[in-house]
Order: C-alpha cells, then sequence, then structure tokens
C-alpha cells in the first residue's frame, strides 16, 4: 500500500457513477448497467483518465465481479477498451464482501470492520480512492467518510431502481460542472 510522507491524511474518497436522469445507477432488478448505449470516445477515454488518476479503488461485491471482465484480454477490443484495462489493473482493489473467498490480481479483500479500514487506507493512501457500489457508498456516506461525489447524468429515465444517493445526503457543495462527450454532464460535489 502506498504510504503519504509525514504521517498526515491526504487519502480522499470519491464516488463517481452514470446514473439516469431520475438518479437511478441500477435498475429494479439490481443490474448497475442501465440502458444506456455505450458511451462514447470521449466518455471512455475520460473514465480511462479517471482510472489512471486514482491511488486505488474500494469496491463493493457486486460491481466488483462486473469490473473483473477488464482482468483479462479480450481478441476483440478496441485500442480504448485495451487502454481502459491497462489503467484498471493498474492500481490497487479492496473489495468488501462477506462471501467472496478471494479477488483476483491486484485486489483484496476487506475485513468486517469496514469504518477502521478505510480511516486507515484514508490517513496511509496519498491521492484519490475512488467508491465503486452504490451501497457501499450509502455506507460510506452514513460513516461520514466520502470526501466528493461525482455525479455523471446520461439522458435515459428509468422510473425506479437503486438511487445514487440511498439515503439522506450530506451537505454538498458543487465545485464543478462539466460536459463529458456527447451525452454525459459531470457535476462534481464536495463535502462541506
Amino acid at each position: 500500500m502506498p504510504h503519504c510522507s509525514g504521517g498526515l491524511s491526504v487519502g480522499k474518497l470519491i464516488f463517481a457513477m452514470t446514473q439516469s436522469l431520475d438518479g437511478y445507477v441500477a435498475t429494479v432488478d439490481g443490474a448497475l448497467e442501465p440502458p444506456f448505449h455505450p458511451p462514447d470516445a470521449a466518455l471512455f477515454r475520460h473514465f480511462t483518465e479517471h482510472e489512471r488518476s486514482l491511488a486505488g479503488s474500494l469496491y463493493g461485491r457486486r460491481i466488483y465481479e462486473m469490473m473483473r471482465y477488464w482482468d483479462r484480454e479480450h481478441t476483440e477490443w478496441t485500442a480504448l477498451q485495451r487502454d481502459f484495462a491497462a489503467a484498471w489493473r493498474a492500481h490497487p482493489k479492496w473489495v468488501v464482501s462477506r462471501s467472496l473467498k478471494s479477488v483476483g490480481p491486484n485486489a483484496a479483500l476487506v475485513g468486517r470492520d469496514i469504518e477502521a479500514f478505510v480511516r486507515t487506507l484514508k490517513a496511509e493512501i496519498d491521492g484519490n480512492i475512488a467508491v465503486a457500489g452504490p451501497e457501499l457508498a450509502g455506507s460510506l456516506t452514513k460513516m461520514g467518510l466520502i470526501d466528493e461525489y461525482h455525479l455523471y447524468f446520461r439522458p435515459v429515465v428509468l422510473g425506479a431502481g437503486k438511487p445514487y444517493f440511498a439515503g439522506t445526503r450530506p451537505e454538498l457543495r458543487l465545485v464543478a460542472s462539466d460536459r463529458v462527450g456527447d451525452d454525459a454532464v459531470r457535476l462534481r460535489y464536495e463535502v462541506v
């Protein structure tokens, strides 16, 4: 695990996820892939650069299992997909799960005391740590551990499903908004 100098807490937890215009990140049946058309090249490159910028990622079980797709090369991949896979594989991953017994390369299972683990992680890691998975993000939000929220809106309405914010959201301050690619808008908020 990379350490910061001086022992000061410099790790920042960021929850970034694509969602529908009405605020859902998953369908009613729990599928984490809402019916969006694939991202255009600009949005795909944006997410690749986001992966490259991370010091690590903290995953919930379901989304980690979905993202394991990027662990193996696929002959049909484009150059953009290969680039994303390399960025995804490069940084460490910590997986919160009570049911998994093992995880893939460059990944470790997180024990039962998630709050203590994340507090230690933030104190020891120098850089941004992604939070992946709405249920995990909801738990970490309740604990007051997420520092930034990046909401990516795409032009689809689901009407129901798993929301980006599962409970009461913290007080937030908008720090940036930008268009990414042809159909996505990112709103970036910091916790006040």
